[in-house]
């Protein structure tokens, strides 16, 4: 099953803008489809994929930077951008 993803993160930290980069570089390091934008990063596969590769980034986030906000919008299907 495809999986489409809209992913906000908000450390919580005041310097977050490396953060969020590292988050993203992550992310794309991955494997998956990822877009990331001014306002989220979008993230597109396989759903097991997705799902594994979010638990490892959220997980390690935590680990490296303390508290943080993650938001996410789950759509089942292909969105991606054409």
């Amino acid at each position: 099953m495809y999986l489409s993803v809209q992913l906000s993160y908000y450390p919580l930290a005041d310097d977050f803008k490396p953060v969020v980069k590292e988050v993203v570089k992550r992310l794309e390091a991955t494997g998956l489809e990822v877009h990331p934008n001014r306002m989220s990063t979008q993230v597109f596969g396989e759903f097991d994929e997705v799902m594994a590769a979010l638990s490892e980034v959220m997980k390690w986030s935590f680990e490296s930077h303390g508290k943080a906000v993650f938001t996410a919008n789950f759509l089942e299907g292909d969105r991606r951008p054409r």
